[in-house]
């Protein structure tokens, strides 16, 4: 193996998988309707997910399909055939957790690559040993690893098999994503997609002999969040994260917008490509990337188990909102180098007289005045506060198409 690294980014929808592709990903994953643990995701359609594969190897991009619930026996029903047409279609690979789940893929699609999702609790490398001599290509580990962890489990392991490790996003506070908290309080089985995340609800205490009173579990009048993991950036750790052997930076998000998905993704590409040509500049620049990838909206930061166990530092307890600093405005689908005139669509009110930032795929940010904003058809608008409206302003310096309009969060 050699020092080059892949950078993975979710995609929940056609458009995200776009823009994924578009800001630096080296490959994106994916879901269906079926099999992955993000039911409240858009997900895909089979005839967008043929689109989505299409449009992502025309630009050197792989696509991975995730299938990694944990099955129930009702749960095979037609699986055989939606594995038939992800190979059809030219799926780059399965990521699966369970081991029935596994072996149709090995029976159905035997020369389709497989990843051992990180909910299989991959913790040593005796596991990822016996996982890769049953046929699986890459091993995703789980978040419960520190970097001599994951080091020892690399130092062990073949070549021709890969380590993949989540390094932003969100975290959950059940080891390695398997919540039963979501079963239990509200019936929806998170190891089959459908989790509720109660660890982001607020909690008092109830003493059994005292019925109706909620006592807070610290002393503030709103609750506490005691199960409220802050979310994982890695950014500054790039060098950390090669020398432990892990080759494909997972971030996560199959449920996010395409500007957290475009901010974030640009914000890694330009951190990793910055380190392999120039591990200097990228010390020098540490403070310039974790303050480009925290213009996406977020937690706070943690480092989860990479250095040490999370403590109380790596918790939120007082509040379960998000740090966010700029707004998705719209996306940017027409330019028109003549005039100048830049068409958008809109995604949230942005008004005549803003300061909006359009975020280009490469290249720096480019700051744009709204002076006179029109509708599709000409006519002079004070604002645009119609999900989806089209509407124009002129921009003043060309615009790549497509690129992400945003704007500062007062």
């Amino acid at each position: 193996m050699n020092n080059q690294v892949e950078l993975l980014a979710p995609a929940g929808s056609l458009e995200t998988l776009r823009i994924a592709v578009l800001y630096g990903a080296d490959a994106v994953y994916i879901g269906g309707g079926h099999y992955g643990l993000r039911a409240k995701a858009k997900n895909f359609t089979l005839s967008e997910m043929e689109e989505g594969i299409k449009f992502a190897h025309e630009h050197g991009v792989k696509v991975y399909v995730t299938a990694n619930i944990f099955a129930h026996d009702d749960d095979f029903e037609g699986m055989k055939d939606y594995f038939l047409s992800l190979e059809r279609m030219g799926a780059d690979a399965i990521i699966v957790a369970d081991l029935g789940v596994f072996s149709v893929v090995r029976e159905v699609v035997p020369n389709m690559e497989i990843h051992i999702s990180t909910q299989a609790n991959n913790t040593n490398y005796h596991s990822a040993l016996f996982l890769y001599k049953q046929g699986a290509k890459r091993i995703v580990v789980a978040r419960e690893l520190s970097f001599p962890e994951i080091k020892t489990m690399r130092d062990h392991l073949p070549e021709d098999v890969t380590l993949e490790a989540f390094v932003h996003g969100a975290m959950c506070m059940s080891y390695s994503g398997r919540c039963l908290l979501s079963n239990y309080m509200s019936h929806r089985d998170a190891n089959r997609g459908e989790c509720a995340q109660p660890c982001r609800w607020k909690y008092h205490v109830v003493e059994e002999t005292r019925p109706g009173e909620y006592m807070p579990i610290e002393e503030t009048e709103r609750g506490t969040y005691i199960y409220n993991s802050r979310d994982l950036c890695m950014i500054e750790y790039i060098p950390e994260l090669i020398s432990a052997g892990i080759y494909s930076f997972k971030i996560e998000g199959r449920m996010k917008t395409p500007l957290y998905v475009a901010t974030v993704v640009k914000a890694y590409r330009e951190a990793i490509d910055t380190y392999l040509s120039d591990p200097n500049q990228f010390e020098s620049k540490k403070t310039y990337f974790l303050n480009e990838v925290g213009k996406a909206s977020h937690r706070e930061f943690t480092t989860g188990f990479y250095h040490h166990k999370p403590t109380a530092d790596d918790q939120t307890y007082s509040h379960n909102s998000y740090v966010r600093n700029y707004d998705f405005s719209g996306m940017v689908i027409d330019y028109d180098k003549t005039s100048q005139i830049v068409t958008i669509e809109q995604r949230r009110k942005f008004s005549t007289g803003d300061t909006v930032e359009i975020l280009p795929p490469k290249g720096d940010p480019i700051s744009c005045y709204v002076e006179t904003l029109w509708d599709n058809e000409g006519n002079v608008i004070e604002s645009a506060p119609h999900p989806k409206q089209i509407v124009k302003f002129k921009a003043g310096t060309d615009i790549p198409v497509p690129s992400i309009l945003r704007k500062q969060d007062n």
